[in-house]
């Protein structure tokens, strides 16, 4: 899946989640002082933002693939060592980081395992790596109703339950078979507020990830069924919150 979209469509799909989220994340992590962290797939910055205001942006460096992204952090952060790079094939050396980190990436990873090895790689022995997703498959992300609705007018349409580290369990699956060990789960809630229908409607008509891409290969009549369906499952008049858990896991380099 591609995420080489405008920084700002993005941040109107996925940001007013990813926010929040980045601040639990980072409180699960335990980030020590003097400690370097490593962002992996760090889109706009939530979780590079969050490195940096505890550890300085000297110890912090981030890779994500999207040539717009990486772009948008070197301009964001000047300090930071952004680079542009896959999970699978990050450019440092073993050993080089005390806490590396990976938010809403690894169901997006073409190989999770081989993404998490890299991690452990690139992170010292005994030090931190940690991952969190959705969850997809227990209806708790920010797009279930979205795809609820895709799926009762289109019953053939693949949503994202299936994804990797998207259910119970499977992201601590992913970190054992990674080779990571002393590892933790736990969930990860946010909450975000939307002032009307159109302002959480609008966002899936940016083309960001699976959910933008579905609706963009809609034709106008289904586009409007879709949204249709969206509005009579949703029906909350004015101002409304979603709320949105992500599967989060922790384990130890060797």
């Amino acid at each position: 899946m591609s995420f080489e979209v405008g920084v700002d469509a993005y941040g109107r799909f996925i940001g007013r989640y990813s926010e929040p989220l980045a601040d639990g994340f980072v409180a699960l992590a335990g980030l020590s002082q003097g400690g370097r962290a490593l962002d992996v797939g760090c889109g706009t910055g939530a979780l590079t933002s969050r490195l940096v205001a505890q550890l300085g942006a000297e110890a912090v460096s981030a890779v994500d693939p999207s040539t717009a992204f990486v772009s948008a952090v070197r301009s964001r952060f000047p300090l930071v060592d952004v680079r542009q790079a896959t999970a699978e094939k990050l450019p440092f050396p073993d050993d080089r980081f005390d806490v590396t980190m990976a938010q809403l990436v690894v169901h997006f990873m073409a190989d999770p395992v081989a993404g998490l090895r890299e991690m452990a790689r690139v992170t010292r022995p005994g030090g931190v790596v940690a991952a969190c997703v959705w969850d997809h498959a227990g209806n708790r992300s920010p797009m279930s109703l979205f795809w609820r609705a895709v799926v009762d007018l289109d019953p053939q349409a693949r949503d994202e339950s299936s994804l990797a580290g998207g259910r119970a369990g499977h992201l601590a699956e992913l970190f054992r078979t990674a080779g990571l060990s002393g590892i933790e789960s736990t969930v990860l809630t946010v909450t975000a507020r939307f002032g009307s229908f159109d302002e959480w409607w609008e966002p899936f008509m940016l083309g960001v990830g699976p959910a933008g891409d579905y609706v963009q290969r809609l034709d106008t009549r289904r586009r409007g069924e879709l949204r249709d369906r969206c509005a009579s499952l949703l029906s909350r008049p004015g101002s409304f919150d979603v709320t949105a858990s992500a599967w989060a896991a922790v384990g130890r380099a060797t």
